[in-house]
């Protein structure tokens, strides 16, 4: 496994739409682990491919509260609901935090890593905000484009940018 380098915005990757998996091979299952390796040592919520530079329909979430990480392929939302204001992070735009409108209620459809359809409802958690922030990486959308307004946006101090620095307060704030 290889920790991979997670390129910033403006990065042209990051705001293209991915390419769907056609075949989960020895190839795409490096990528997920590197992705899973990536994502903690960012200590991160979430990865998608296009952050770490390939264009696939592949994100990886790993709760904080849970053991295990969710590996989605071929994610689509199929159902969300409601509407909420939370903020968050992302590790493609390091140093910044917004507020930003989520859903209540999301549902999801995915392959896990081996081929297997599986399905996700998350509501009001998390996971329901995790969802909609790594699939919209993958359709080349950015949490800056769903602020609140164009000045919900802040930067953070450089305690707080700092990923090592894990006060209880500040590791809710992990970046998805």
């Amino acid at each position: 496994m290889a920790v991979l380098n997670i390129p910033s915005a403006p990065n042209a990757i990051l705001f293209k739409k991915t390419q769907r998996v056609k075949k989960i091979d020895w190839k795409i299952q490096q990528l997920i682990d590197d992705m899973i390796e990536t994502m903690y040592d960012a200590q991160g919520v979430g990865l998608a491919a296009n952050q770490v530079g390939v264009p696939y329909r592949i994100c990886v979430i790993g709760i904080p509260e849970e053991e295990e990480v969710r590996v989605l392929i071929n994610p689509e939302i199929i159902v969300a609901k409601g509407e909420r204001e939370l903020e968050e992070g992302c590790l493609s735009v390091p140093g910044y935090r917004g507020t930003v409108k989520r859903s209540t209620e999301v549902r999801v459809r995915a392959k896990d890593r081996n081929g297997n359809s599986i399905r996700i409802k998350a509501e009001n958690d998390l996971l329901a905000q995790a969802l909609e922030h790594e699939i919209d990486h993958l359709n080349g959308i950015l949490y800056l484009d769903r602020l609140v307004d164009p000045n919900a946006i802040w930067e953070l101090s450089p305690i707080e940018s700092d990923p090592s620095h894990s006060d209880d307060e500040e590791a809710s704030l992990s970046p998805i």
